[in-house]
């Protein structure tokens, strides 16, 4: 295993567990105690974790998100398939908003399939792949630049979306709870999100399972305000829960 893909794997078992020993991470990854450390303190030089004696923990305070540049290594074969998911739901033809993020950029990836799309998006990066891949209508919202996320937020960005009615909007998200809804921890992200989910006619969230449960500090969409959740893994009885409340879920496996 490479060094880069044994740390992002450290990562994801250190955010997926809360915390890890480096006892713990030997054992994972059969590796010594000083690559493990080393491995450790580069993560936490990146703001990905904070080690502690012995070991790790998550960095996952209400208002703490990840920049773009660190979510790229996480999950990327769970946000593939969760981006193969959302595309089954999208048909030829049809007006539909990218929220910014590294799951729906793997689905804007993806659109070159369908024909005819009218793609309305706050996240530069999206826009420059939809225009790689010929897609013809690419409306981006315009406003603020939030640093770090190459995405943009304010009013005038939601000033747009009140003049505009979308098929469906596709969102990223960092919490999900069925007491809160759908969060992020950005109050200004938050209110282009929520903007985003008011001109779409149906609401999907993307996110893998450990988004699940989490609070993060803004709600952008109450449950009732969702149609559906792409996600990579749940169980039977979360399914059943979704179902009950009225939300479609569009699984890669059902545990």
């Amino acid at each position: 295993m490479f060094a880069e893909e044994r740390k992002q794997k450290i990562l994801e078992f250190v955010r997926e567990h809360k915390k890890a020993t480096v006892q713990e991470l030997c054992d994972a990854y059969d590796v010594s105690s000083a690559t493990i450390r080393n491995d450790l303190r580069e993560l936490e030089g990146s703001g990905l974790l904070l080690r502690t004696h012995g070991g790790a923990i998550v960095k996952s305070k209400a208002k703490f998100e990840l920049g773009t540049k660190e979510k790229k290594i996480l999950y990327k074969a769970e946000k593939n398939g969760i981006a193969e998911k959302a595309l089954e739901l999208i048909e030829d033809g049809d007006t539909i908003i990218l929220d910014t993020g590294t799951t729906t950029l793997e689905l804007a990836k993806k659109l070159g399939r369908k024909k005819n799309l009218t793609v309305v998006t706050n996240d530069l990066d999206t826009a420059l792949i939809l225009d790689e891949i010929g897609i013809e209508r690419v409306i981006v919202l315009g406003g603020i630049l939030r640093s770090g996320f190459h995405c943009t937020v304010g009013s005038r960005g939601r000033d747009l979306l009140a003049g505009l009615q979308a098929d469906k909007a596709f969102m990223g998200v960092n919490g999900f709870t069925f007491e809160k809804g759908a969060s992020t921890p950005d109050l200004q992200h938050a209110e282009i999100k929520e903007a985003m989910v008011q001109a779409a006619t149906k609401v999907y969230l993307l996110f893998d399972r450990s988004k699940l449960g989490r609070k993060a500090f803004a709600r952008f969409a109450g449950p009732d305000e969702i149609d559906g959740i792409i996600i990579d893994e749940i169980t039977k009885d979360e399914l059943e829960q979704f179902e009950s409340s009225g939300i479609d879920v569009c699984a890669v496996n059902v545990i």
